[in-house]
């Protein structure tokens, strides 16, 4: 599997709303991202969603970008929904992520559910904790890490 992009950097204050591009963002070991309201003493830390997904919905005539499903990390070019529970992705410098959930089912169908009939989240959207903090920036190189 090849190494991705981090397109965007996403929070949001409360839950349940889209999440907006910051450009870069603290990440803290056991909590997420700082500022984000999902961050906390939980497995899904941290979201992440594959802009080729994003891409999928425009086709569907969907004016929506990076942040738009709730995803603090918007990626390029590496496949998240295949990743297995327990694979580690390294993100920037020194962050270190691991996949806790893929999929989620949405506890009530959102906005862009009744606008095409089908939301990316459940099937394709990752989640995973903060092993290793650090910072992470647009245009940061994230990849599946090996570990023992």
């Amino acid at each position: 599997m090849g190494n991705g992009q981090v397109i965007s950097v996403n929070v949001s204050e409360d839950t349940g709303e889209s999440k907006h591009d910051v450009g870069r963002r603290k990440v803290v070991a056991g909590f997420g991202l700082e500022g984000d309201a999902h961050g906390g003493d939980w497995h899904r830390q941290v979201s992440l969603l594959a802009e080729e997904s994003i891409d999928r919905m425009r086709v569907k005539g969907l004016e929506v970008g990076p942040g738009a499903f709730g995803e603090n990390m918007t990626t390029r070019g590496i496949d998240l929904a295949s990743l297995p529970v327990g694979k580690r992705l390294g993100v920037g410098e020194t962050v270190v992520l691991e996949v806790t959930q893929v999929g989620k089912e949405c506890s009530k169908p959102c906005a862009i559910y009744y606008k095409v009939g089908e939301c990316v989240m459940p099937g394709e959207g990752v989640f995973a904790r903060v092993l290793e903090g650090g910072e992470i920036a647009r245009g940061d190189e994230i990849k599946v890490i090996r570990h023992d």
